[in-house]
């Protein structure tokens, strides 16, 4: 449970550690050469209770993985779902749109309360953009893509672990 006057989360050690790698993947993995403000990768800190904090992970090749604040993971499914690397390409590919909204940052702060990070990969840094719950205003239509768009990867993650799940089952 977080604490109640700070609102942050309880966080393992490897949860920090997996997190921290991923936001600060480097470009030179992927077979394109980037210029400077190209988006290559998604990382959506994602409040989805209380006590439970998840972290979505996208890059432009459809990778996709979800971590979790207790030190659980789901990673490996866009090895197996097109429709999955499909949403996690299209995320990566649509959120330098956001770059004009977002601040360049060196800090990736947990989420506080129930507020979204969203930062954004580039060669050039690391941009963080804050997207708060609930109806995001009609002017920021950026953010609202954005937001559309992870909620579309986080609902093919969890079509593939119930697929996954569901296939584990019947093997046994």
């Amino acid at each position: 449970m977080p604490n109640r006057n700070t609102g942050r989360y309880n966080v393992t050690q490897k949860y920090l550690m997996t997190r921290g790698q991923a936001i600060n993947f480097p470009a030179k993995f992927f077979n394109t050469n980037f210029k400077k403000n190209d988006v290559f990768g998604v990382v959506v800190d994602i409040p989805m209770s209380q006590d439970v904090l998840t972290t979505m992970v996208c890059f432009i090749n459809g990778a996709a993985n979800l971590y979790f604040n207790n030190g659980g993971e789901y990673t490996g499914a866009s090895q197996r779902y097109r429709s999955l690397v499909q949403a996690a390409h299209t995320l990566v590919a649509n959120a330098g749109q956001l770059l004009p909204k977002a601040e360049k940052t060196t800090k990736f702060d947990l989420p506080v309360n129930r507020a979204s990070n969203v930062f954004l990969l580039t060669k050039g840094g690391i941009y963080k953009v804050e997207i708060k719950p609930g109806i995001i205003p009609e002017d920021e239509v950026e953010k609202r893509n954005i937001y559309v768009l992870y909620q579309r990867v986080l609902n093919e993650l969890r079509s593939a672990q119930l697929k996954d799940d569901a296939a584990q089952r019947k093997a046994k």
